[in-house]
């Protein structure tokens, strides 16, 4: 059975499953910040998992990061697996505004989480089922 890290599960707000991985929305409402983590335990480098599941990875990180380029209509996306506080392969996906809390800098430490109020939360789950392809998997709430 798949599962999270404690900090990526403390720290963000479950959003559902493409095929390969979950989704996460970070819980800091200064940005639209995603987190995609293969659902396989174990794993810490993309190249531990095997080819198809690399590609897999390549896909959603792609398709979801267009989607919220577009959706949410960003200037750049920022996309990065850095894994040096959670060693559990994840995949941040970030959207960018000019206008943001950090920019053009990166988000990491710039500015104090705010965590989301349940009604951005709500409000950021609706746009997402408008954005999100058939097969993605929401989780309640």
């Amino acid at each position: 059975m798949f599962a999270l890290d404690q900090r990526l599960q403390q720290d963000t707000l479950v959003i559902g499953d493409f095929p390969l991985c979950r989704l996460l929305l970070s819980n800091d409402s200064n940005y639209p910040w995603f987190i995609l983590v293969p659902r396989i335990n174990g794993i810490s480098e993309v190249f531990q998992l095997d080819v198809a599941d690399q590609q897999t990875l390549w896909q959603e990180t792609t398709a979801l990061a267009q989607l919220l380029s577009e959706g949410l209509v960003a200037d750049k996306m920022n996309i990065g697996a850095l894994g040096n506080v959670v060693s559990q392969l994840h995949v941040h996906v970030i959207v960018r505004k000019r206008d943001d809390a950090a920019w053009p800098a990166p988000v990491w430490g710039k500015q104090p989480a705010r965590p989301y109020t349940q009604e951005q939360a709500t409000a950021m789950r609706a746009r997402l089922r408008e954005l999100l392809p058939a097969d993605f998997v929401f989780t309640q709430g």
